[in-house]
């Protein structure tokens, strides 16, 4: 292979489908504040996961942080420390108390976990479904439903998962996703919130439009708000993007599924163990980097990128043990989420990766243990 392998790279639509799809904002002079792209994209986005409750945001954070804040929670809140930072962020901005719980085997917050933790201070349980890889909805759910917890899922990277041919939208109070360039279905950079209480809709618009209310002689501002709102170019791009989607996600589970079979007898690559019953939208390729590999994690990915393959170490760092968390005397509960993050590597993962270059990435590998 003479060209480096990128370790992920933006799904992107023919660029006269998006020409003509901006075309009319010309006509409309309408740049933001719900004109008929945001309009249109959420028709879609209804009509594809089949849940009808959800508002568009400029990007996933805000989304996420404003839906912490318009379920008015106060205390402490159960979470994985497995995971871009904006999950911790989200939380503490939003004045709630974080605690790390532990991961399980699909590098989810651990159900067992989470009844360990929970307190008389314990409000909700806020946690992403890392890789695209769904948490244990069910049992988080029972627990939740047991001790009278809100439950908010950052499904970042999970857009398109479903779970025995249900959407991921369609659980928990909450479900956040990133629209980000580099997610499996992107608008450039934006956000979702999908959420089962319809009364919802009107605090959600409030608090990403600065908070305030529309009278017909006045208006007024009845909470701290911000602004949160996705614009028509973005909305645009989501619209050219979504009917691609599932071909995107086919051309991943092929390339999921080459990897798997390479790797199968490959010892030190941990490959996860895709279940039947749920569709994923193979956002990543994590593997763990055991002891039987004969280097680290950190040395195979120095020695990948000599070799002109990018992968990433997702993630190195757990969220708390970060500068600005690590001395704040948070509790956590992070035993094998500590080991994890030492072997966890993401190898390249998108569709436009070609099957002969998966090949070759597993035959380094393969070679590298040698």
């Amino acid at each position: 292979m003479d060209r480096e392998i990128k370790a992920t790279q933006p799904v992107m639509p023919e660029m006269e489908k998006y020409i003509d799809e901006i075309r009319s904002i010309w006509d409309t002079k309408i740049l933001t504040n719900n004109g008929e792209k945001t309009d249109k994209l959420k028709k879609m986005l209804a009509d594809y996961t089949r849940c009808r409750n959800l508002d568009l945001f400029v990007n996933g954070h805000t989304a996420l942080m404003i839906g912490i804040q318009a379920m008015e929670l106060e205390g402490e809140v159960i979470t994985s420390p497995f995971t871009f930072v904006s999950t911790t962020n989200a939380i503490v901005q939003s004045g709630l108390t974080p605690v790390f719980g532990d991961i399980d085997e699909s590098y989810n917050l651990s159900p067992e976990s989470i009844e360990q933790l929970v307190t008389d201070k314990t409000c909700a349980i806020v946690t992403p479904h890392i890789f695209g890889i769904p948490c244990d909805v069910e049992r988080i759910e029972q627990i939740a439903g047991k001790y009278g917890l809100k439950v908010i899922y950052d499904g970042a990277q999970a857009f398109g998962t479903k779970i025995k041919g249900k959407s991921i939208s369609g659980f928990g109070d909450i479900t956040m996703f990133s629209l980000h360039a580099i997610k499996v279905f992107n608008s450039i950079e934006g956000g979702i919130l999908f959420y089962q209480e319809e009364g919802l809709h009107k605090k959600l618009e409030q608090y990403r439009n600065f908070g305030i209310t529309y009278g017909e002689l006045e208006s007024d501002v009845d909470l701290v708000g911000m602004n949160g709102k996705m614009n028509e170019f973005q909305a645009a791009m989501g619209i050219v993007n979504l009917p691609g989607l599932d071909e995107e996600i086919r051309k991943r589970k092929r390339l999921a599924e080459l990897y798997c079979e390479c790797l199968k007898d490959s010892p030190g690559n941990q490959a996860y163990p895709y279940r039947e019953d749920i569709d994923y939208n193979y956002a990543y390729f994590p593997v763990k980097v055991t002891e039987e590999y004969g280097m680290t994690r950190d040395e195979l990915w120095m020695k990948l990128k000599e070799k002109g393959i990018g992968t990433r170490k997702l993630y190195d760092k757990l969220t708390c043990d970060f500068r600005c968390y690590k001395d704040r005397g948070y509790v956590r509960q992070t035993g094998y989420a500590d080991q994890v993050k030492k072997m966890a590597l993401d190898l390249p993962m998108y569709g436009g990766l070609n099957e002969d270059k998966v090949t070759y990435i597993c035959e380094v590998l393969k070679m590298l243990s040698q």
